[in-house]
């Protein structure tokens, strides 16, 4: 800290040396630095200097930076007629030190005194210019970094709500299809094992690879399978579904956890009607796009029943795939259907 006051004064002290001998050049009479007009040039400095750093100081950042212009205006008025009292009064008292009051014996001094107030507000009209550039450039800065720490702010607020809408499959599935476990277990039937081995695969693409931008469609569509049929064991004969895929390449790419909600969702609002849960599951993909479609049986009641998980799924959309999906949902007093398709040809935001 007193390391770069030490610059900082140097560099001050340096800027006022080579104003002094700008003024010592551009006051003589000729090319040749005379004594005379270099005390003459000193006896100005004080003023000069003064009225500088009013300007850079106390005027700029005080009241032109914070656009009290009223202020800046009036005493900058006010800075003017004192600093060119002040500079008549240093011509004057320059010149008789320097002639003991025999001013004709100043030949080597052939500016007048308009002149020199010139001279000096140049130095001051500059300097101030170089300050406020300063100040716009730090305010630049400044601005910028704010933007910055914004921007972050609102990208980690869309990690966050992204990371919620994740695991927003419900927790009744967990619990429901753990009691058919548990009652699978009881009864030591055969399917106990195939249960496990499907629940650990989803509790592991539930878990870990939620945490990727981006998973294989193949493996989004493995755990729709896994989860259909822990789904298919727990309804028992009460539930028909079909699931037809068409993938042309095995490099196609989602946000995980996209699809399996729109699942869980039919499953979970769905409505047996003459004893059966109907549910249809249509996926098509290429490298230009995918389209999910999903239609399920449906009531007036199951119908009022989905908003809060679907608006969840919609949230999410827009997060990872801004201006890059469709989603059209129908409902009727008998079936519900959703169809989303979503473009690939340009990047999904990479939001986690």
């Amino acid at each position: 800290m007193v390391l770069k006051k030490l610059k900082h004064a140097l560099a001050h002290l340096l800027f006022w040396v080579a104003v002094l001998f700008l003024f010592t050049s551009v006051f003589s009479v000729d090319s040749a630095i005379n004594i005379n007009v270099l005390y003459f040039s000193i006896f100005l400095m004080p003023v000069t200097i003064t009225t500088t750093y009013v300007s850079v100081y106390k005027l700029i950042p005080e009241y032109l930076v914070t656009k009290n212009y009223y202020k800046f205006t009036l005493y900058s008025v006010y800075t003017f007629v004192i600093s060119v009292f002040g500079i008549v009064f240093s011509i004057f008292y320059a010149l008789a030190y320097l002639t003991n009051f025999e001013f004709s014996n100043i030949t080597s001094i052939s500016k007048s005194a308009l002149f020199i107030i010139t001279c000096v507000y140049l130095v001051v009209v500059v300097v101030s210019a170089f300050k406020l550039l300063q100040l716009n450039l730090k305010q630049s800065k400044n601005n910028a970094a704010l933007e910055t720490k914004i921007l972050e702010t609102q990208l980690k607020l869309k990690e966050q709500e992204l990371n919620y809408l994740k695991m927003q499959i419900h927790p009744h599935f967990l619990f429901n299809t753990l009691n058919t476990l548990y009652g699978f277990a009881l009864k030591k039937a055969e399917e106990t094992p195939d249960m496990i081995l499907k629940l650990s695969n989803l509790l592991d693409y539930l878990l870990y690879q939620v945490d990727k931008p981006f998973v294989s469609l193949n493996d989004e569509i493995n755990h729709i399978e896994d989860y259909i049929s822990l789904e298919k064991i727990r309804f028992n004969d009460t539930l028909n579904v079909s699931l037809q895929k068409s993938i042309n390449s095995k490099h196609i790419e989602v946000a995980p956890m996209l699809l399996i909600p729109f699942v869980e969702n039919s499953f979970k609002h769905g409505a047996i009607k003459n004893g059966i849960l109907d549910i249809n599951i249509s996926i098509e993909a290429n490298t230009s796009e995918v389209i999910f479609k999903i239609n399920n049986s449906s009531t007036t009641e199951a119908i009022k029943m989905n908003g809060i998980g679907l608006e969840n799924i919609k949230k999410r959309l827009e997060l990872a795939y801004p201006n890059q999906h469709q989603l059209t949902i129908n409902n009727t007093e008998t079936n519900f259907t959703v169809l989303l398709i979503l473009n690939l040809k340009s990047k999904p935001a990479n939001v986690q």
